[in-house]
């Protein structure tokens, strides 16, 4: 009303004491800043609102992408992309001969392929090179290649790691710590068996010197009574299969260095091919299973020994993993998702005791150790009949948050403990 006096006022050029009017100028102008206060309230109030809002959402996507197994990249090794001595990398150019290679060269000034033809009549000694601490390893290249046993029993110790994912450096410094091999990668676990439950391949940088690495392991164990175990994941099996969709970019460049196709770096053709495809998907030793994936419930009742499981699943090393309309034990077997490579039902189904017992019972097995799906440690499930080992590794070239700690299995006996990267070990 005050308001409306005002405006009548000096539309008729009213007069008014210049003290009632001061009065009323300054109640407009309280009024203007208590509603300009007001109005910055509440514009604080609700960026506060949502700011916190927009803070626990992120706190909550941050739980749900760790519980996954998520990581937060921030960092490459200035050498990730330097290739120069990389190799061998090897190929048979028929049934006499075999071609080893070795990438040469920089960047800035090109690259070239360092190349030499054996015999497959003879024992080849050659060096594999790691660029980060500049140090090599040697090994003898046998062409034999023979299918392993898919069980053994003899009541040594076993030391059991999987999901290196071409981590060369974490899976050297584990063993050395656990006293696989001593500081110049000698074989010092006796007769003892060390399993490799799966995805050694992909992700990482340093894949090539991962696989010569496991080979090396192989014949040095040998020598001392002891095992070395590469049980086949899917991920070895995607590379078999020419699926690089998990692959460092680093061996896109390779395989066009030495003038392939990426699918040949793994194919039958390559040394690596031909060794891998002789590897078991399952093998039962000292009385535990270990498989990458699991046994389906449904695996019991195809009255198949390990030894046919493993002919049926290798013979299907090459072909398309995806699955079958028909329902067949082979479908079964290799599928994505029921197969021995593939299956997460331990940790992603809603299993009986009963239903997890029946594959282990099965195959006379007191236990079952596997791979494929991220833990936050090594652990023990079902009444400790299911032992999930797939621990988020550190990477060669790369860092991560949160940061990683490498975890294995040691199994004296009766007895699983969780092994640490130290070395340390404790009872589970």
């Amino acid at each position: 009303m005050k308001s409306l006096c005002i405006s009548v006022m000096v539309l008729c050029n009213v007069q008014m004491p210049v003290c009632h009017y001061s009065l009323i100028t300054n109640e407009i102008e309280i009024r203007f800043v208590v509603k300009r206060n007001n109005m910055k309230g509440r514009i604080l109030r609700y960026l506060k609102h949502l700011t916190l809002t927009i803070l626990v959402l992120g706190i909550i996507a941050v739980l749900f992408g760790l519980y996954h197994g998520a990581s937060l990249h921030y960092g490459d090794h200035p050498l990730i992309y330097k290739i120069d001595r990389e190799g061998p990398y090897v190929f048979y150019k028929n049934d006499s001969t075999f071609e080893v290679n070795f990438i040469r060269g920089k960047r800035e000034t090109g690259f070239y392929v360092d190349k030499k033809e054996h015999s497959t009549a003879s024992e080849v000694t050659v060096s594999c090179y790691f660029q980060i601490d500049t140090t090599r390893f040697d090994f003898t290249l046998n062409p034999t290649i023979e299918i392993p046993k898919s069980t053994y029993n003899d009541g040594n110790p076993v030391i059991a790691i999987s999901d290196i994912e071409g981590g060369y450096k974490t899976f050297r410094d584990f063993l050395i710590n656990s006293k696989v091999i001593d500081t110049d990668l000698n074989w010092t676990f006796g007769k003892g068996h060390l399993v490799l439950v799966g995805d050694f391949v992909d992700r990482g940088w340093s894949v090539t010197q991962v696989l010569w690495f496991i080979y090396k392991l192989e014949q040095d164990a040998k020598k001392h009574g002891g095992f070395v175990h590469f049980i086949i994941g899917n991920h070895e099996l995607k590379n078999m299969q020419g699926n690089y969709g998990a692959s460092a970019d680093k061996y896109l460049a390779v395989s066009n260095i030495l003038g392939k196709f990426q699918s040949e770096l793994y194919d039958s053709n390559s040394f690596f091919g031909k060794w891998m495809s002789s590897k078991n998907a399952i093998e039962l030793i000292n009385g535990n299973l270990f498989a990458h994936g699991g046994i389906h419930p449904e695996v019991a009742a195809s009255k198949l020994n390990l030894d046919q499981v493993n002919e049926i699943i290798r013979s299907n090393y090459y072909k398309p993993y995806f699955p079958k309309t028909a329902k067949t034990v082979e479908g079964l077997l290799t599928s994505n998702k029921t197969g021995i490579c593939w299956y997460r039902g331990y940790f992603r189904e809603d299993l009986t005791q009963e239903e997890v017992e029946s594959g282990l019972n099965h195959f006379n097995a007191k236990s079952i150790v596997v791979g494929h799906t991220i833990q936050s440690k090594v652990n023990r499930q079902y009444e400790g009949k299911v032992i999930g080992i797939d621990i988020k590794h550190p990477k060669d070239y790369q860092k991560n948050w949160p940061f990683e700690e490498s975890e294995g299995l040691l199994i004296k006996g009766n007895k699983y403990y969780r092994v640490f990267a130290n070395g340390d070990k404790k009872q589970i």
